[in-house]
């Protein structure tokens, strides 16, 4: 394939569609509920509703959607956090786009910007960087938040500050291991899941050894797998042979992005850079060891938490009208929220899932997922 059409073809996604529904009763088998897929990333579950990949599926699957995207699983503390940085004297709080909304107990980063501090929204970590260079005066913080998609991106950025001696410039540090992640779902007694369709762009920088323990400790099929409508359904055609044939494989739908062991050069940059944290925090997820990441000893300089004196924030909840953790974990449908395009809309975000457009929330009012949760209202 070249052209984009052509991960959108008709003909091809009826076909296999076709060979899906054909599988799927084989891979059920005997099991007492449908085949319980995750599709872990937020673009998976956009694509899926987007071109209305669910509706074609059989009765014999039903997805389960997952963490969707680092701003979804972003405890409010550390949103906190970052609106108290912001408020110090002389910073200049950078940001993408799309933490900006995400509320915290007090604010949100755009209602600190509305009260006066002076928060950015960039494109890249560089654009914070080319900040720093002009404001030498001033703080710069970058909010390094994702999953090891982006990794790489603030690692050669920091890299590239100690190299040019910028001293003003930092990191606050939010980033989120995928695999770690995988394993806290898991483990979780409230879901069921059957297997995985796993985040190509993470995988692109991590490669595919990674999740060898899914099918290793947990015996859950996984597929890594793009984000066009052809690509969604060849990997889920992929995952139901795998039921039906009676296999557990981690399978990379994904090759032509995908290198088996990553991208060596972000990989070396984030190891340089980074380590885990014992435990932290997530929105919906609790407590998790190994999947935070912080700075090294090494870098201490260019890190905002030691910068800023922050303390060690307490744990804190979304209100309990609010469902985001068990529609987090999957193991609540958007719709099933009280909240939900009521309270909780995209112009009046409560929740995280609502906010990020990567958030499965955001997805099911996007798309006109409405109509089931008025048919059981």
């Amino acid at each position: 394939m070249k052209y984009m059409d052509e991960f959108r073809d008709p003909a091809t996604a009826k076909k296999l569609v076709e060979e899906i529904k054909r599988l799927a009763p084989i891979a059920r088998g005997q099991r007492d509920m449908p085949l319980q897929i995750m599709e872990f990333c937020g673009g998976h579950t956009h694509t899926l509703f987007k071109y209305g990949i669910e509706s074609m599926l059989p009765a014999d699957i039903e997805m389960v959607h997952g963490p969707g995207c680092p701003v979804c699983v972003l405890p409010m503390a550390r949103v906190d956090d970052c609106v108290a940085i912001a408020e110090q004297p002389g910073v200049i709080f950078t940001t993408f786009g799309d933490a900006m909304r995400v509320p915290g107990t007090r604010k949100s980063l755009l209602q600190a910007k509305a009260d006066g501090c002076d928060v950015r929204m960039v494109y890249s970590p560089m654009d914070a960087l080319a900040i720093a260079r002009k404001n030498p005066e001033r703080d710069i913080v970058f909010f390094a938040l994702g999953f090891e998609t982006t990794m790489p991106s603030t690692a050669l950025t920091l890299l590239q500050a100690h190299r040019e001696g910028l001293k003003n410039f930092s990191l606050f540090c939010n980033h989120i291991t995928t695999p770690a992640t995988m394993r806290a779902i898991l483990t979780d007694p409230d879901l069921r899941l059957d297997g995985f369709l796993a985040p190509g762009h993470v995988s692109m920088v991590i490669g595919a050894h990674p999740y060898d323990f899914v099918t290793r400790d947990y015996h859950k099929p996984l597929v890594i797998t793009g984000f066009e409508p052809l690509d969604i359904l060849q990997a889920l055609w992929m995952l139901v042979k795998q039921f039906a044939e009676g296999r557990c494989e981690v399978e990379n739908q994904y090759a032509r992005i995908v290198p088996e062991a990553g991208n060596v050069a972000g990989l070396k940059a984030i190891a340089e850079v980074y380590e885990t944290r014992e435990h932290s925090e997530f929105r919906g997820l609790g407590n998790i060891g190994d999947a935070g990441i912080q700075i090294r000893e090494a870098y201490a300089a260019y890190d905002a938490e030691r910068k800023f004196k922050l303390q060690a924030a307490a744990s804190t909840h979304d209100p309990e009208h609010l469902k985001c953790a068990d529609v987090l974990r999957g193991v609540m449908k958007p719709w099933e929220c009280p909240a939900f395009a009521k309270t909780c809309n995209p112009q009046n975000p409560l929740g995280a899932l609502m906010v990020s457009p990567e958030g499965s929330c955001a997805a099911y009012y996007a798309y006109g997922k409405l109509a089931k949760r008025k048919e059981t209202a």
